[in-house]
């Protein structure tokens, strides 16, 4: 099936270029390229050659072990990493969606350029007077490409009274198969825009807007063609009559059906009448209508092959009947009587009818899903009586616990007892919410018990209903439940990247449609709480971490805290830098991550906060209106013998000591008096000193507002600065890393004290050490080693300045190249150690 979708593809591909290329406008051609498209070069002999498109990466991460936290949930090690952009991922998502698509498919030419053409209507149609939408120079379009254009339209949420307009153009948009599900039209659109298309199948399931099936039936009967060629028409959960008096629609007038599906909608006993008066009909779908006697369907036993007539709540026929109705109808190959509500078959009617031999002997697919108190005996005497069975429906009937009914075979079953069933089910039942309840129930508890290994399909399957039951808590809460099984340890490691991204947008989705339900939040979280997830995985960062925060100021509850400020943590120094802006300049987030968290996750908040406060003034000025500088008092007189808590709040204060006009702020003799006891204390790790000799610098600079405290205060800081710098011995492993050395250059200017340049020169030199090719690269850009220079040639510079400047200047080789890390400093914390010391890369800050 794959290979022949490929080929349909491919050949879709080919009418594209040689028929749709040909004639595409130049305003089109020259904006591919600006879309991420193949740019369409123009031949000698008039036609289109697409140049060859750029190669895809693709990541084909492999398992390795991975540990289980002290929460429950995963954390993966991280080995590889995601390259597509935001608007690159969502585009090509968008793409996806519609059509033949599977998860690691490359995308078609033909729908990369049909979804490009939906979203650029406004720029490529004209307005008529009526509003509606026409191209102004259309191609004649293959009928193929008419029709995926319509779907791609309505898949990606723009077809409407306007943009339908351009199929009103017959002659170059010709429609055979119109795909129509979930949009919102007019009876008065739908009519001018379709009905005038010869069309062959028609799905308007769930349409919005004012119309009805009636209106429906109306349009297509004024077209002879749909009157005589129209088979299949789809009018699920659509209104029949837009009021009580209007008269019943007319199916019969549509005498070209072949197929019908009229299910969840208000069908009664004269519609199912009329329906079965259609002289050509072979497939009926009437599942939750009102219709209480099936006996008008005896006038289609000639030709009837397939009947569905799941969760007929009103139906009123005595089993008896029922079942002589059901047998009389020989030809049936494809038989549905499932029951929604999941009951006991008290009638005794199922039961009859799988005993009942000599009848129904060419069914091939028969479900009785959800009536309980079926046997296996039963139901393998059935299917042993009939060898051309292919599929059977057991989902919460009592069967399908034997070997001969496990579904591994040519048999396919649905049910709960093995992994198998449950998949047949997910794949049949993804509409329907009872059954869907009940078999994702079941996964989670297989799931849970068994190692089955990795699952992707399942997972897929899983992600499918979220997306169809958006609206429904009681399918998110076990879907959730399941997602977190199906990804926790290595499995999620061996899943496609691009099905991962899936999962997290559905997890996102849930947690917005229900942010009041606290175990929806909590399912989601330990799902999205991945180190292998979260840092690899190709999905809207920026969005997630708002998320997430916003979960965090919803609940009080710690497991939740926890889990929220981890995962925000390791996704803010994931963000580019205009995100990180963005992020940090939301007032609520910066409250939020303000807030006294409880013990166990404060590292994670501390860590998150100082990504934010980075070169974000800002960000700095939103902090100290939280009243996080009083917070971050009491965390240092609290955690005083914590080094790793200690260095987090000494580097944001830093942060903020950089923004010449917060310094004031800063200011305090009690806050000044602690850090200098930090800088000169011999017991302090150098990894801290370093950020208290930071704050003080800073403060301490010739720059910025007046200093007025005591100045024997100032003069001491500049002394213990002095000689405390000298008096570090650099650490073997990565300290702290830099995108930028613009905070420093304020503290080599010539005016500053010697303390204050030692500090910012020490603070160049440790970082030069370990990647020189990366800081030689930053200093020669931004003009560093200009000032640097001028250090060792000034007369009146310190002879330690001057010293420690030559040490750079002799490390440093101008020109060389960079690979190294652009963050000045990362948080890639392994998130195993959710409930104690954070453990983490020597290329971090922890």
């Amino acid at each position: 099936m794959k290979q022949a979708a490929r080929g349909r593809r491919a050949s879709l591909d080919r009418k594209i270029i040689r028929a749709g290329c040909a004639s595409v406008p130049s305003a089109w051609a020259r904006d591919l390229p600006a879309r991420g498209l193949p740019r369409v070069r123009p031949r000698a002999d008039g036609l289109a050659e697409p140049q060859a498109p750029v190669a895809r990466r693709r990541e084909c991460p492999r398992a390795s072990r991975a540990t289980f936290s002290v929460s429950g949930h995963a954390s993966r090690k991280t080995r590889v990493t995601a390259g597509a952009t935001v608007s690159q991922m969502d585009f090509n998502d968008q793409v996806k969606c519609f059509r033949f698509l599977d998860e690691d498919s490359p995308l078609a030419l033909a729908d990369i350029c049909l979804a490009w053409v939906s979203r650029n209507l406004e720029t490529l149609c004209t307005v008529c007077e009526d509003g509606s939408l026409q191209f102004y120079s259309c191609p004649v379009f293959p009928q193929e490409l008419s029709d995926l254009l319509l779907h791609a339209m309505t898949d990606m949420g723009v077809l409407d009274d306007r943009t339908v307009g351009v199929f009103r153009n017959v002659e170059r948009l010709r429609l055979k198969r119109a795909w129509l599900h979930s949009s919102c039209l007019s009876a008065d659109a739908f009519r001018q825009a379709l009905c005038m298309h010869r069309l062959q199948e028609l799905n308007v399931s769930c349409l919005g807007g004012d119309i009805t099936v009636s209106d429906i039936l109306h349009g297509l009967s004024s077209n002879k063609d749909c009157r005589q060629g129209l088979q299949r028409l789809t009018v699920i959960g659509m209104n029949l009559l837009s009021a009580a008096s209007d008269p019943s629609p007319r199916f019969s007038a549509l005498r070209g059906l072949r197929c019908l599906c009229v299910a969840w909608t208000q069908l009664d006993d004269s519609g199912l009448e009329d329906i079965c008066s259609l002289p050509l009909l072979e497939s009926l779908d009437i599942s939750g209508t009102s219709v209480t006697d099936l006996a008008p369907l005896r006038s289609l036993r000639a030709g009837l092959r397939s009947l569905t007539v799941h969760g007929l709540r009103k139906l009123a026929m005595p089993a008896a009947d029922l079942l002589s109705v059901l047998t009389s109808l020989e030809l049936l190959r494809h038989l549905d009587v499932s029951n929604s509500r999941l009951v006991a078959d008290r009638e005794g009617l199922v039961r009859q009818l799988l005993e009942r031999t000599g009848t129904l002997e060419e069914l091939v697919s028969l479900d009785v899903s959800g009536w309980r108190g079926v046997s296996d005996a039963t139901v393998q005497a059935f299917v042993e009586a009939r060898p051309g069975m292919r599929f059977l429906g057991l989902l919460a009937t009592g069967a399908g616990g034997s070997n001969f009914l496990s579904g591994e075979g040519c048999l396919k079953v649905t049910g709960e007892h093995n992994l198998a069933q449950v998949n047949e089910a997910l794949r049949r039942y993804v509409e329907r919410k009872s059954f869907l309840q009940e078999v994702l129930r079941h996964l989670h508890i297989l799931i849970s018990e068994l190692d089955v290994g990795p699952q992707p399909e399942v997972l897929k399957l899983v992600c499918s209903a979220m997306q169809k039951h958006s609206d429904s808590a009681s399918v998110q809460l076990v879907a959730t439940a399941c997602v977190f099984n199906l990804t926790s340890l290595e499995l999620a490691q061996e899943m496609p990247l691009s099905l991962l991204g899936n999962v997290v947008r559905q997890v996102l989705a849930a947690m917005k449609n229900f942010p009041s339900n606290e175990q929806i939040q909590k399912n989601c979280l330990f799902s999205l709480c991945s180190d292998y997830v979260l840092q690899v995985v190709p999905f809207n960062r920026y969005e997630t971490a708002r998320q997430v925060i916003m979960s965090l100021a919803s609940y009080d509850n710690e497991t939740l805290q926890r889990i929220c400020v981890a995962v925000v943590s390791l996704l803010v120094s994931k963000l580019g830098v205009e995100d990180l802006a963005q992020f940090g300049g939301d007032e609520m987030i910066v409250k939020r991550a303000s807030v006294g968290a409880v013990d166990s996750v404060l590292n994670f908040a501390l860590t998150t906060l100082w990504n934010l406060t980075d070169e974000r003034p800002y960000t700095c000025l939103l902090f100290l209106q939280c009243q996080g500088l009083e917070l971050y008092m009491e965390v240092l007189e609290t955690y005083i013998f914590e080094p790793s808590t200690q260095k987090k709040v000494l580097g944001l204060l830093n942060n903020l000591a950089e923004v010449e006009d917060l310094r004031g702020a800063l200011l305090d003799e009690e806050l000044l008096e602690y850090v200098v006891s930090v800088l000169s204390s011999p017991a302090v790790a150098v990894e801290v000193s370093y950020f208290a000799g930071g704050v003080l610098a800073n403060l301490t600079s010739s720059r910025g507002p007046a200093w007025d405290l005591d100045t024997q205060l100032r003069d001491t800081i500049l002394q213990e600065l002095h000689a405390s710098v000298l008096s570090w011995t650099p650490p073997d492993h990565v300290m702290v890393s830099y995108r930028s050395f613009q905070p420093f250059y304020p503290l080599l200017h010539h005016s500053q004290a010697s303390g204050v340049q030692l500090w910012a020169l020490w603070g160049i030199h440790l970082v030069c050490r370990h990647d020189v090719s990366q800081y030689s690269r930053i200093l020669t850009v931004e003009g560093g080693l200009d000032t640097i220079r001028a250090l060792t040639s000034d007369p009146h510079t310190h002879r330690d300045v001057q010293q420690l400047a030559l040490n750079i200047l002799t490390l440093v080789e101008p020109g060389a190249t960079s690979t190294g890390p652009t963050y000045k400093y990362t948080t890639e914390a392994s998130l195993t150690q959710l409930n104690g010391k954070l453990y983490c890369s020597q290329k971090n800050s922890d």
